[in-house]
């Protein structure tokens, strides 16, 4: 048998007293897409940031092609050809696409920066991945969580790659921008590259992944064929329990008085909006990747602030356009960020800071002086009702791992009592346990009354927690399915109504894992 690309010996890493990673013996293979699950804290990102030299590890050894391995740098794994994408963005927003696409080989001479050089290879890496439509003077903090998620796999493609390590992918994207990634990657693996793929996306590690590593408290528990692993069998493996039945049938909370309507809304890219939602009501959002469903949501909260249009709770005896995130808060709206390190939590502040945060004046302070004890009390029985790990209530919030930082965020406005949540991609990077919990406390929201949108790419959870869907595509409204009356191509169809790939593309989508990637070749 051919020695491994990468093996880990007894890895090990810990943080003061608390360890993290537990004596990990981990392998990938030239040419293997080596899928790794495991629930949230499990050690599946600092595995993959100690062999990308972002991390040193705290025991154990590592061998890269059969030499000893021991990056001191992300640089100096990057010098031997490994490369890492993380969950958390790491683009530059104030830069271009085309200098984060060639931040690490900018052309230069004598210090000067050659733009027509950068902009001619930046249209060259953007064309080879199917992503031409970019532009690439464009800023990238114009762009929307899942457009720059696959700039940055690009960029890390782009460069020489021997091992590419991919933490959680697929969260910020939908159907066409998922099918289009499973294309580059086994592109790759035809290439002889090794991929480690960390995701919670049980179906599409059945379709991609070669081979199933599961972690557990910081161990490897086993390692399998991906498809000779069940879901249930993945699910037992990485919570140590059977597991339960996958969800309970759906239940309309919907009641007769509307929470919130939204009359023809405008900002810089959604374009006349309306829509109404009822209390207990799911209403669904969701579009391709650059549809506008994030900013929609910016729209209704203020965080984008309208050109034309209003916005009115039931709270409310006028219709207005917020101003800004704290108008809207002040009259009952909340909203859980797609892109939660930069847009929701103040990742230097403790956690029960930022679980506090958005009712510390109104519930726990009196004549300026705030209740600690009563504060920390609040924060704690609502993080453990979402089963939040953490060391402390006053650990930092940027040393949880991604699923952790969601709910904390998630609790911060439970604790708020805000009447209408705002839910953009909730489930982004939350292990199969944590979702079914985010699930449930939808139903418990909606059943208490509560107005809630979700934005998602994700039919299955549409599917399962929504009373209606609306799609949007270039910042229109252009479907509206009940419940019922949906099916995924339909929906998928309606994603791609004003799409130059229109119904070609959407029938590409339903057909099996086999014969999507030649459909998609054929059409391009």
């Amino acid at each position: 048998m051919t020695l491994p690309l990468l093996s880990t010996e007894a890895l090990q890493k810990q943080y003061g007293p608390v360890p993290v990673l537990r004596g990990v013996d981990f392998e990938v293979h030239q040419g293997e897409i080596h899928a790794v699950l495991g629930a949230n804290g499990a050690g599946k990102s600092t595995l993959s940031k100690i062999i990308a030299g972002l991390l040193p590890a705290s025991g154990g050894c590592m061998r890269l092609g059969g030499e000893t391995y021991a990056p001191a740098s992300k640089r100096a794994a990057e010098a031997v050809g490994v490369e890492i994408v993380h969950q958390e963005l790491n683009l530059i927003p104030t830069l271009s696409v085309a200098e984060n696409l060639m931040l690490a080989r900018l052309p230069a001479w004598g210090g000067i920066l050659r733009r027509g050089q950068l902009r001619a290879r930046a249209q060259r890496l953007l064309d080879r991945f199917g992503l031409g439509a970019v532009d690439a003077q464009r800023p990238v903090a114009s762009l929307g969580v899942g457009q720059r998620q696959l700039l940055e796999i690009a960029a890390a493609l782009g460069r020489e790659c021997r091992l590419l390590l991919l933490d959680e992918p697929t969260a910020a994207l939908g159907t066409h921008e998922v099918t289009q990634l499973f294309g580059w990657l086994r592109r790759l693996r035809g290439e002889g590259v090794g991929i480690v793929y960390i995701s919670h996306r049980l179906d599409e590690v059945a379709e991609i992944a070669d081979r199933t590593s599961v972690m557990r408290d910081g161990t490897l528990v086993g390692c399998w064929q991906a498809k000779a692993l069940s879901a249930a069998a993945a699910v037992e493996a990485m919570t140590g329990e059977a597991s339960s039945p996958a969800c309970s049938p759906f239940r309309s909370r919907t009641r007769n008085e509307v929470g919130l309507k939204v009359c023809d809304l405008t900002t810089g890219f959604v374009q006349g909006v309306s829509l109404t939602v009822r209390k207990g009501e799911r209403l669904g959002i969701t579009g391709l990747v650059g549809s506008g469903r994030s900013e929609l949501l910016r729209g209704i909260f203020g965080a984008d602030r309208p050109a034309s249009g209003t916005v009115q709770t039931w709270a409310m005896h006028e219709p207005r356009a917020f101003r800004s995130p704290a108008e809207a808060v002040a009259r009952g709206i909340a909203m859980v960020t797609e892109d939660r390190q930069v847009d929701g939590l103040l990742l230097s502040q403790s956690v029960c800071a930022n679980a506090s945060l958005a009712c510390l004046g109104s519930r726990f302070a009196r004549l300026g002086i705030v209740g600690q004890a009563a504060e920390e009390e609040a924060v704690r029985k609502q993080l453990d009702e979402l089963a939040t790990r953490r060391a402390s209530l006053q650990q930092m919030a940027s040393t949880l791992s991604g699923g952790n930082q969601q709910k904390v965020l998630v609790a911060r406005w439970l604790l708020r009592d805000a009447e209408v949540l705002l839910f953009d991609e909730p489930t982004r990077g939350i292990d199969v346990a944590a979702r079914r919990r985010i699930y449930r406390l939808l139903e418990s929201l909606a059943e208490a009354g509560k107005t809630i949108i979700l934005a998602s790419s994700d039919w299955e959870e549409l599917e399962e927690t929504c009373d209606r869907v609306l799609v949007l595509a270039r910042g229109r409204l252009v479907g509206s399915f009940d419940r019922g009356s949906w099916s995924k191509r339909a929906i998928t169809e309606a994603c791609f109504a004003t799409d130059p790939a229109g119904g070609a593309a959407a029938a590409a989508l339903t057909e099996s894992p086999h014969n999507l990637q030649k459909r998609i070749e054929e059409h391009r």
